[in-house]
């Protein structure tokens, strides 16, 4: 294939719910473009884009696919991006990777809350965005009611450029207001009948011609002042008020398609060959210095790497975009990243499982490689005299987690390697080893996400793996103040161990004043301070240390003896083995002896001395509270609520937000552990939702004995 200009280059990402027909599309294309002789189907496992084999197992999109077609000289570079919301990661690599969205609508349900979301992704990234009402074969569609609803969400931005004639089984033909013209196929689809509008229909088809006129010329003076004079604009005039339109995002084109049966996709690859913005018309992108980078051929040579796919036979196949200057096979370049230098082998302009060699990509381009020895999803590759780095994807938060463990322990180290290496396939499945709750834990996107790791460990990796529920991370603090000693004596031939330890303990808050003088039962105990030792402790909160001991009944070297006893007690909680957190101690007394007095003793006697304390001192346990937002479409809304309200949450506030309602609760770790699965089950998998940690809070009198006595029994059945 020739090497394309940048100005000849667009990059398009399809988005759409599960189910809107994104693969059937994409397959649609490639037939139109000559890429493919035969269209396949999701229900045959024979299409371009879902080819790996957890994909055919599954029947669902679960990595972006990247592809092009060569349409009147131009190349369009293609995402068929996955629509369930438990594989966003590949969403929005491709959004940012991108300069447009097609967003799909299955025409039986019109938009979706998927559909929000994505919408959503656009509206952050500033992408222009394409509608495309797609299933307009279905019984249950209904076009008038989802441009209703559309105009109700999306406002007079969003404009149609089509109208079908009827939809159902008997959906033919449709309204073209841009050409002015109607469309209509015979029933194997495929290329249109073209004719003059009906009179019937000339009236309505003139109306939203006028619409899109007017909407096209608000986005150029010039257009605009034509528009007052004349009332009417050029076809090319119209293209170009729309192109500036989409850059801004001030227009939202709607356009009517069946994907399956290959009707209006040609029309709707002519314009995005004839209108969508090229590469070098939209805005530029910013290295991680802020600086911006230009999509030039003439500027220097820099590659991103979006995205890495793990195939048999081949191995790593690395994704990139040329973010400036060009590339060709053979060219030596330097991973801003990791410091090691790379020579380019073959480059490939890509198609799904296939690719096709080419001698060289320009800036803007999309192509791929394979057998690069050291570059990870995330890496810029630079040419000489280049150092720029790119980092402009982020992530949604984790929602789902599990621990995770091999059936034989002896493939624990396979397993952590497995899933780092399924990691740069998929960046938003967390692996992370937890020292504090002695589990390896995988975050994902939701129970689905996560059954997709699982299958590919097990059959592509043949390691056997289970999930469990993952532990809580509680933290445990006091509420008052105590005060306890402890006495360490072993005597067992020659020298003997001694340390005494007399300890105060109360709650810490920041800003505290230093302690002058404690009472405990009309006996009071002034505080000298001798030293103060601030600790910041890894899980949060902070330990306040304080030595208060006169007349040198402990030496000072013992000091960091007892602290350290009583950070072991901090890292074991007394109540659950949990963390404890914001604490002040005041060590004001104790014992030593000459001979028999060490460390050892001092930290044993210190670590008794606390949890005797923190017992006392109306010691309770924190639980992680987070901050929930759920995206719920209006009809599930009081099912939604009910369950929260038993799931111990706090609802914060509800609104309504573009055509579905916006829930906002605060809820316990606890109690998400399956909130996806519930939520998914409820609404038919037509909600989402997002999570971030809030704070910590004390856990209810009765969760709280729960917890100490199932504790308790698990230190018994270690003692056996």
């Amino acid at each position: 294939m020739r090497v394309y200009q940048t100005n000849e280059i667009k990059n398009i990402a399809l988005l759409g719910s599960a189910g809107s027909g994104k693969t059937t599309l994409a397959e649609s294309m490639l037939f139109e473009a000559g890429v493919i002789k035969r269209r396949g189907s999701v229900e045959n496992k024979n299409t371009v884009s879902d080819y790996f084999p957890v994909e055919l197992e599954y029947g669902y999109s679960v990595f972006p696919t990247v592809f092009h077609v060569e349409w009147n000289n131009k190349k369009l570079n293609i995402i068929d991006c996955p629509g369930s919301d438990d594989f966003v990661g590949g969403a929005i690599t491709s959004l940012n990777v991108t300069d447009e969205a097609v967003i799909l609508i299955n025409g039986q349900y019109g938009p979706e809350v998927g559909t929000q979301n994505f919408f959503r992704y656009t509206e952050k990234l500033n992408k222009p965005v394409i509608f495309l009402i797609n299933q307009l074969d279905s019984d249950k569609c209904d076009f008038d009611a989802i441009i209703s609803t559309m105009r109700d969400i999306y406002g007079p931005k969003c404009v149609q450029i089509q109208y079908p004639l009827q939809t159902g089984a008997g959906f033919n033909a449709l309204i073209d207001v841009l050409m002015m013209k109607k469309y209509s196929w015979k029933p194997e689809g495929g290329a249109p009948i073209i004719e003059d509008i009906p009179a019937e229909e000339m009236d309505k088809a003139m109306a939203l011609h006028k619409a899109l006129v007017e909407a096209a010329a608000e986005n150029d003076e010039t257009l605009m002042e034509k528009f007052f004079e004349s009332e009417s604009l050029t076809e090319d005039e119209m293209r170009e008020g729309i192109r500036k339109g989409l850059v801004t995002r001030s227009i939202f084109p709607v356009f009517c398609v069946c994907a399956g049966k290959d009707m209006g996709v040609q029309r709707l690859m002519e314009f995005l060959g004839n209108v969508v913005p090229f590469v070098n018309e939209m805005p530029k992108l910013h290295n991680t210095r802020g600086e911006e980078v230009a999509p030039e051929v003439s500027g220097p040579t820099s590659l991103y790497f979006f995205k890495t796919g793990m195939e048999p036979h081949i191995g790593e196949v690395s994704y990139f975009k040329v973010m400036s200057g060009s590339v060709k096979p053979g060219d030596d370049l330097t991973n801003a990243d990791r410091g090691s230098r790379e020579r380019m082998g073959q480059i490939y302009a890509c198609a799904g499982a296939n690719r096709i060699a080419v001698d060289k990509l320009n800036a803007g381009d999309i192509g791929c490689t394979v057998k690069l020895k050291d570059v990870k999803t995330g890496n810029t590759l630079n040419g000489k005299d280049c150092d720029w780095r790119f980092n402009f994807i982020k992530y949604p938060n984790s929602k789902y987690s599990r621990a995770i463990k091999a059936v034989n322990s002896q493939d624990t180290e396979k397993l952590m390697a497995a899933i780092v290496k399924m990691r740069q396939e998929d960046p938003t499945w967390v692996l992370e080893q937890s020292k504090e709750l002695r589990q390896i834990i995988v975050h994902g996107q939701g129970e689905f996400h996560l059954r997709t790791l699982k299958w590919r460990l097990e059959n592509n990796e043949k390691l056997q793996v289970k999930y469990e529920e993952p532990r809580i991370p509680y933290r445990e603090t006091i509420t008052k103040k105590a005060k306890a000693e402890y006495r360490h004596k072993k005597q067992s031939g020659g020298a003997g161990q001694f340390g005494e330890v007399h300890l105060i303990i109360e709650p810490y808050a920041e800003g505290m004043p230093d302690p002058t003088i404690y009472n405990f039962n009309g006996q009071e105990f002034k505080v000298n301070i001798k030293g103060k030792e601030v600790v910041d402790l890894e899980w949060g909160g902070k330990l306040v240390f304080i030595n208060s001991v006169v007349g040198g009944a402990i030496d000072v070297r013992f000091m960091p003896a007892i602290l350290k006893g009583v950070m072991d007690c901090m890292e074991h909680g007394p109540l659950t083995g949990s963390y404890a957190r914001d604490v002040r101690v005041v060590v004001y007394d104790g014992k030593m002896h000459p001979v028999d007095s060490n460390e050892l003793s001092f930290m044993l006697a210190a670590r008794h001395a606390f949890a005797d304390a923190f017992r006392n001192a109306g010691p309770k346990i924190l639980e992680p509270i987070y901050d929930l937002e759920v995206y719920v479409p209006a009809d599930f809304m009081g099912d939604v609520m009910s369950d929260l309200q038993g799931r111990r949450a706090l609802i914060m506030g509800m609104d309504a937000e573009a055509g579905y309602q916006k829930l906002q609760a605060k809820i316990p770790l606890k109690e998400l552990s399956n909130y996806s699965i519930s939520l998914s089950s409820l609404t038919g998998g037509r909600a989402s939702f997002t999570t971030k940690f809030a704070s910590y809070e004390l856990v209810p009198a009765e969760l709280q004995t729960a917890l100490i006595n199932e504790h308790a029994t698990e230190l018994s059945k270690d003692d056996e």
